[in-house]
């Protein structure tokens, strides 16, 4: 799964590595992004070949939905079965999005305690995660619009930290990903892979990813480890 992940661009380089119109947001670098936040996503324009960037909460509520609490366990979605479940089912085929990110987190289980690394594409590159997205509308008539991000079995660098990874798309892969007019779903799915462990990296950081509340760029700082490195790196 992915339930942790950083992105500490500021707002003007991810408006321009992603090639979007104006993005009227406001955003800050983020160094420890959780559920329920609001955090960036590209989208296409469904009738024009413009990119455009906005903020949605981290948490999918299916437009049918009759509350908002199935998102807490709707932060996810498994590319293996998006297909079929009644949650990501229209939005795999009608509603895709790009979420960008520097860096996303997963936890080593050892001994009864937790040590959390980052992992990175290169040398802590933008990259964008396959995500999904749709609109819900309140009581009052808001709409809410939410998404979520994809994730697939792991390759070399995170097998041994967790059973999941998300899906990075390869940069070539974005407009065919985000444009509308692609609704062969099986076509889609072939994007959904593990990226290639050769352009990735992972490095343990202190536990004060553990707390929501950190979020500053010690939140993904190596630390040394000894026996951690020993363990997972041999």
């Amino acid at each position: 799964m992915c339930g942790r992940y950083r992105l500490s661009r500021r707002k003007q380089i991810i408006k321009e590595y992603f090639d979007c119109d104006p993005w009227e947001d406001d955003w800050s670098p983020r160094f420890n992004i959780a559920p329920t936040q609001p955090v960036p996503v590209v989208r296409q324009h469904p009738k024009e070949p413009v990119r455009q960037l906005s903020t949605m909460r981290w948490g999918l509520i299916p437009n049918w939905a009759k509350d908002p609490s199935i998102s807490t366990g709707t932060i996810n979605a498994k590319s293996e079965t998006a297909a079929t479940k009644p949650a990501f089912r229209d939005p795999l085929r009608f509603r895709r999005c790009l979420i960008p990110a520097d860096g996303f987190y997963e936890w080593a289980r050892k001994n009864g305690s937790k040590q959390p690394y980052c992992f990175e594409v290169k040398d802590g590159e933008l990259f964008a995660f396959a995500g999904l997205w749709d609109g819900w509308k309140d009581l009052n008539g808001n709409w809410i619009k939410t998404c979520t991000i994809l994730t697939t079995t792991p390759n070399a660098v995170t097998s041994t930290i967790h059973g999941r990874m998300p899906v990075i798309l390869d940069p070539d892969h974005y407009d065919l990903w985000l444009d509308p007019g692609m609704q062969n779903v099986a076509a889609i799915c072939e994007l959904l892979k593990p990226y290639d462990a050769r352009f990735m990296r992972r490095y343990p950081v202190s536990t004060r990813i553990n707390h929501v509340a950190n979020d500053d760029e010690e939140c993904s700082c190596p630390v040394e480890i000894a026996e951690a490195q020993n363990q997972l790196f041999s």
